[in-house]
């Protein structure tokens, strides 16, 4: 998993890469805390799948940006699954789970 913090670092990473996932991640919110430890134990047992994150509070330029440029309101914790380029599905809150995730 890579914490992406600029608008360029995630926008190479939507035009090079077909299908990933992406997190907004809250460094102090406990349900951020919660669902950021299912997202990590998604990827840590599903390794051919990629994951990024950002932390909001250090990265809010790049979080307003995707919310801006998808039309998806922000919430914190927030989980994306992009496909070529676009979400193709998210979720926020207790809706992050490992479980949720696998269905994918």
């Amino acid at each position: 998993m890579q914490k992406i913090e600029t608008v360029q670092q995630f926008e190479q990473l939507a035009e090079t890469n077909p299908r990933f996932f992406f997190m907004k991640h809250s460094l102090t919110c406990p349900i951020s805390s919660n669902a950021f430890t299912d997202y990590q134990a998604f990827l840590n047992n599903n390794r051919e799948e990629d994951g990024y994150y950002l932390a909001v509070q250090e990265a809010r330029e790049l979080s307003n940006h995707i919310s801006e440029k998808y039309g998806i309101k922000h919430e914190s914790p927030q989980a994306f699954l992009f496909i070529d380029g676009k979400p193709g599905w998210n979720a926020s809150h207790w809706n992050i789970t490992e479980k949720e995730l696998s269905k994918l």
